[in-house]
């Protein structure tokens, strides 16, 4: 009757929860007698073989009560059942241990019933438990489910099969027929087979369990879906410790494992996709990530706006009808998705009566586990899904769309092919949630697309369109904006035309990317073209921009934050004049120019450095360079020369040897030193400013010095006068008379010392007037009956535009007129002059 349990106690556990040691198993003959025992057996209750082999299993349970339970289901004789319960068992050395028993019958050749038992710790319920119902000839027994989902099957020393109950053939596929009197790999030919047999040898030589080996069930080739189990194998012991066989306890862990599988993919996802800031290959990270993980062919459509980082896609109204997408990602498993129609990059036209349409008017899944492919149903018409199912062996969809913000950014597909099993409801819900994953990624990436192209087009137009170096050089540059990842910079360049024929090259980098730093960069441009009309030498020039900067960032700071915000800058600021080729330099923490010589020798000046700009700290210093005509001046940011991975002397040496190639149009070595950067995009802006030197020669200036005495004002004008004849421009003496006449005389007015005059014929016609005088001449607007105010007043009608600045002498003041006067320009008759 009874005790069939008792003594094996153990098992149980099934698979799953067995311990380290093993579960504690006995095997019961149709007599209730112990015939089998194992070593975690003997563990728990401390009885060897010899002890309970061949006596009643009764004998070790310790409560009456208990042993007329089980009594009451052994007695059901033949019939399958399971049972399980909470029992008192007796230890060899008479305490009692209270375990939790589960009973099976098992099916033999012999047709007689055998028993198996296993005991667990009660204080561990086994997972099923708590799913099931109680026995209905056992009150008070713990709750069952229908079936236990343990599988238990016997073999003998030879590895065949003995007993089974019919839970293990619902299981691994094996029919009770085909199961019994065979070793595994009669009744399932295969590697899984072999691999469990030999585990089972190991285990009957050496008696040490081996616990949940997990192995694929043997399902005939037609089954789609696969099932997963995991065997413990035990053996089981006479009453003299011999081996009588293995006993194999199997779980079917098929969900279990598939839920580790999706937990597997999610995480997964959080690694490879969104990896970049990129819209396209985020999607494309997406498609690679769900084929084959999840699906054998993959799709993701964006709407177009999207990748350009526009707004999303609204999601549709009834009768709406989808705007364009771009096909984002694409992968199969087949290489090179043979068949797919539209490539990454490519349009994709969304039918009307198509899911997708559907998806993106409710902005909900579409689920279709069983594909229908029949003619004339919308796939026939889908350019996308018919790449999928073009060889008909696609059977099942899903389409999810991409949301983020409340909208919709585009559609996700996935497609199972072949002999795969169809997707189910958790498979809908894993890609709802790789979907959901990818478009956080893919918001993230068109937000930073959207404003890195409003930064770029904002730096673009910043920046100078048509740079000329105008007669005192020709000019190359290049700009490449930072990669994707870093956004644009705070990078610029400008080439500003000076009075007297020179210019001013300009670089620049405000700390920082984004839009901020681009919108400080235009600011600084707009005050150093600012300050370079009032001719500022380029020291004091920078000193008036680093005061401006401070300003800017004072009038950015929070009121309520007391350290203030910082800006910070560097430039580099360089006048060349082509009359004297004579190149003055000064930089805020910018690195130094590269001079290339007309025979190709690159130096690099000994400058100093300054601070950068917004911190206030030193005065600035210049620097005055003689260039050779056709020399070559180079400025660049920091882009250029400096990477992560090198020193940047390596940058600097670098530099040097892409410049020092002779004989290169500026264009072409423009884009040569640009090419020695490495394949990978720039870390940061990258900015490069050729200026090949041009000298104006004795031909194209006239120079005089002339006394401080109001009887040279004429013979100046005679100077003038017959030096534009021999440039054949006489047509401009009459107003050049005027001119000299008017800064002559207001130079004699306000120097002792010698006056000079110079001409000077390039694009236009300056004439300079220069005095030992600082008293700056203002412009005025006289009245009717002044006598006096009128002169720079002529002047300003006479010229293009006119100016002064400071010389190491006193002061220098310029008028310059058009080679080709223009119709606003009135030329009154040399009488008007207030000049001797």
């Amino acid at each position: 009757m009874g005790s069939s349990m008792e003594a094996a106690f153990t098992v149980a556990q099934t698979a799953v929860e067995a311990a380290g040691a093993g579960a504690a198993i006995a095997l019961l003959d149709a007599d209730e007698r112990v015939v089998g025992w194992t070593q975690a057996a003997e563990r728990l209750v401390g009885y060897a073989p010899a002890d309970v082999v061949g006596h009643s299993a009764a004998i070790l349970l310790a409560d009456g009560e208990d042993r007329a339970k089980v009594s009451a289901f052994l007695e059901q004789g033949t019939a399958p059942g399971r049972w399980s319960g909470f029992a008192k068992v007796r230890h060899r050395d008479g305490h009692r241990i209270d375990v939790r028993l589960c009973v099976q019958s098992l099916s033999g050749q012999d047709g007689q019933a055998q028993w198996v038992v296993s005991a667990s710790d009660k204080a561990t319920p086994p997972s099923w438990a708590a799913h099931g119902a109680a026995h209905p000839s056992l009150p008070g027994a713990l709750h069952l489910p229908s079936r236990l989902p343990v599988g238990v099957a016997i073999r003998d020393t030879e590895l065949r099969c003995t007993w089974v109950n019919d839970t293990q053939g619902l299981k691994d596929g094996i029919p009770l027929t085909r199961r019994l009197g065979r070793r595994l790999t009669e009744a399932a030919p295969g590697g899984e087979a072999e691999t469990l047999e030999a585990l089972m040898r190991q285990v009957l030589q050496s008696g040490v369990p081996t616990l949940n080996v997990e192995y694929r069930a043997f399902l005939p080739p037609q089954a789609r879906k696969e099932r997963t189990l995991t065997a413990s194998l035990f053996r089981l012991d006479d009453a003299q410790g011999r081996a009588l066989g293995v006993c194999a306890v199997s779980v079917d862990v098929t969900e279990s494992r598939r839920a580790r599988e999706r937990l597997a993919i999610l995480g997964e996802a959080s690694k490879r996709i969104g990896t970049t800031l990129d819209v396209m290959q985020t999607g494309q990270e997406l498609a690679d990530l769900a084929v084959p993980l999840l699906a054998d062919y993959a799709t993701v459509d964006l709407a177009e706006p999207v990748p350009l980082g526009e707004g999303p896609l609204a999601r549709l109204g009834q009768g709406g009808r989808p705007r364009a997408f771009r096909r984002a990602g694409l992968a199969s498993i087949h290489q090179g998705a043979p068949g797919s129609p539209i490539s990454q990059g490519e349009p994709v036209p969304v039918p009307p009566a198509s899911p997708f349409a559907g998806v993106l008017r409710s902005g909900k899944s579409h689920f279709e586990p069983v594909l229908d492919t029949s003619p004339g149903t919308w796939a026939e018409h889908h350019d996308a899904a018919r790449a999928a199912i073009h060889d008909g062996t696609a059977h099942s969809l899903m389409v999810v769309p991409i949301h983020a913000r409340g909208a919709v950014l585009g559609v996700a597909m996935f497609v199972r092919t072949d002999d795969r099993a169809p997707f189910e409801e958790d498979d809908m819900l894993l890609a709802e949630e790789l979907v959901s994953w990818a478009a956080l990624s893919l918001d993230n990436a068109r937000q930073y697309a959207r404003e890195r192209s409003a930064a770029l087009a904002l730096q673009r137009h910043l920046l100078p369109h048509h740079a000329t170096g105008g007669s005192a050089a020709d000019v190359a540059w290049r700009y490449l904006p930072a990669d994707s990842h870093h956004g644009v910079g705070g990078d610029w360049f400008d080439v500003i035309a000076l009075p007297g024929a020179r210019v001013a090259l300009v670089v620049g980098d405000v700390v920082g990317h984004g839009i901020n730093a681009a919108a400080t960069m235009g600011q600084l441009r707009t005050a150093v073209r600012t300050l370079a009309s009032m001719d500022m030498p380029p020291d004091e020039l920078l000193a008036r921009l680093d005061e401006q900067v401070i300003r800017l960032a004072e009038a950015d700071a929070d009121p309520g934050d007391p350290a203030g915000a910082t800006m910070a800058a560097t430039c580099l600021y360089a006048v060349y004049d082509p009359v004297t080729r004579c190149c003055t330099i000064a930089r805020a923490g910018h690195p130094p120019p590269a001079i290339i010589d007309p025979h190709g020798g690159v130096t690099i000046p000994d400058l100093p450095t300054g601070a950068p700009l917004g911190l206030g700290l030193v005065p600035f210093e210049s620097v005055t360079l003689q260039l050779p005509e056709h020399s070559v001046l180079a400025l660049y940011t920091d882009g250029l020369i400096e990477d992560r991975n090198h020193d940047i002397d390596i940058g600097m040496h670098r530099l040097s040897t892409a410049l020092a190639q002779p004989g290169l149009a500026l264009e072409e070595l423009s884009s040569s030193v640009v090419d020695t950067l490495s394949a990978s995009a720039p870390d940061d802006d990258v900015t490069l400013l050729l200026a090949q030197t041009r000298a104006l020669g004795p031909n194209q200036v006239a120079s005089w010095q002339l006394p401080a005495d109001p009887a040279v004002v004429s013979r100046a004008r005679a100077l003038a006068t017959g030096q534009l004849a021999q440039w054949g421009l006489d047509y401009l003496s009459p107003s050049t008379e005027l001119i000299v006449s008017e800064l002559v005389t207001n130079a004699i007015q306000h120097s002792d010392g010698t006056i000079g005059l110079r001409l000077i014929h390039h694009e236009a016609l300056t004439c300079e007037v220069h005095d030992t005088s600082t008293s700056y001449p203002r412009l005025r607007h006289p009245h009717t009956m002044d006598e006096n105010g009128r002169g720079l007043l002529l002047v300003s009608q006479l010229s293009r535009r006119w100016g002064t600045r400071h010389t190491s002498e006193g002061k220098l003041i310029w008028a310059e007129q058009p080679l080709t006067p223009s119709p606003w320009l009135r030329t009154p008759t040399p009488l008007v002059s207030v000049g001797a």
